[in-house]
C-alpha cells in the first residue's frame, strides 16, 4: 500500500476527487493548507501588504492537501491521471508525495491491510 499526499490548487479539488472516485479509492482526507514552493507565494495580485502598520510580504498561497492510501498497483494510474487532467503548465500546480504504508487497521472491525481501506 502507498499513501499519496497530493497538494493542489483549490480550484482543482473536484477534478482530483473525480479521478479518485474513478479508481475506486475507498476514502480520502482533505485539508485546506497554506504554502509556497517554486512559486514563492507570488501571484499577479500579491505584493507588499500592510498589517497593523507594518509592511509585510505575504508569500503563502492557499492550497488543498488530499491524502489517500491505495493499493500499489493503482498508484501510477492515479499519478498519470492527475498530471493529465489537473496540470495547467504553470508554476504552482502542486506536488504528489508517495509514502510506503506498512499496515492499516480499521478501528471498528479490526480488519487489517487492504481490507481496512
Amino acid at each position: 500500500m502507498k499513501e499519496l499526499v497530493i497538494i493542489i490548487r483549490p480550484e482543482k479539488l473536484e477534478k482530483v476527487k473525480q479521478i479518485l472516485d474513478e479508481v475506486n479509492c475507498g476514502g480520502m482526507t482533505i485539508s485546506t493548507v497554506m504554502g509556497c514552493g517554486t512559486q514563492k507565494g507570488m501571484t499577479e495580485e500579491s505584493g507588499v501588504n500592510t498589517i497593523r502598520g507594518f509592511h509585510v510580504n505575504i508569500n503563502l498561497l492557499p492550497k488543498i492537501r488530499v491524502e489517500v492510501v491505495v493499493p500499489d498497483k493503482i498508484v501510477e494510474d492515479i499519478i498519470t491521471e492527475i498530471r493529465d487532467r489537473v496540470a495547467t503548465g504553470h508554476v504552482g500546480d502542486g506536488k504528489i508525495f508517495i509514502r510506503k504504508i506498512e499496515d492499516a487497521v480499521r478501528i471498528r472491525t479490526g480488519e487489517r491491510g487492504r481490507k481496512a481501506l
